[in-house]
């Protein structure tokens, strides 16, 4: 069973980075879903799909983390790794949920959906400090909860979707941002003008 749910969760988190990533490129180059069903509800379908592969990825990584709690060995008392995974997954939401929060809409990439809207860099929230909280920091609960589960294959997959994520940044986010953020110059000229 651990196998099969293995399989399953790492099937889950290259479906989502994929769909996710697929998608994005093809709107940002031909504006298909734009041209399609205009900028808001290109956005809207967009977001409905993208929400239910990122549940789907969620769901799946916590069964795995269940169906093989008790395979990790960390040579540290019970207590100690749960408690450790604990303030992970506390520390790694509340910096999610920051982010997302500091983001609004631009959590899930409205900014592919806004033709000629130039991207300005956030540097509120968590932005203040990290360059990518959500991939960096906002990813620790998946460490935090096979820990706490003790399971070795959650903390494999953690890894795992952890990678994911950052190549997906680096090759789908970053490069769009690049292309549309708009230069300081500019920024300061909307704040004079």
């Amino acid at each position: 069973m651990t196998w099969i749910a293995l399989a399953y969760t790492l099937a889950s988190r290259l479906a989502y980075v994929l769909y996710v990533g697929l998608t994005l490129n093809r709107q940002a180059r031909t504006g298909y879903l734009t041209r399609r069903h205009g900028a808001e509800a290109g956005f809207r379908r967009f977001r409905r799909a993208a929400a239910f592969v990122m549940a789907n990825d969620a769901v799946s990584f916590v069964v795995l983390c269940v169906v093989s709690a008790n395979t990790l060995r960390v040579g540290l008392p019970r207590g100690l790794a749960v408690a450790v995974g604990a303030v992970l997954v506390l520390v790694g939401v509340w910096t999610k949920l920051w982010a997302a929060a500091t983001l609004r809409d631009g959590y899930y990439w409205r900014n592919f959906f806004a033709p000629g809207e130039r991207v300005v860099p956030n540097t509120a929230g968590p932005y203040r400090w990290l360059r990518n909280p959500m991939y960096t920091v906002g990813y620790l609960p998946t460490y935090g909860l096979a820990l706490v589960t003790g399971s070795v294959f959650g903390l494999i997959a953690a890894l795992f979707y952890q990678c994911a994520i950052l190549t997906f940044y680096q090759l789908v986010e970053k490069p769009h941002f690049e292309r549309h953020r708009q230069a300081p110059s500019e920024l300061q000229e909307e704040r004079v003008g």
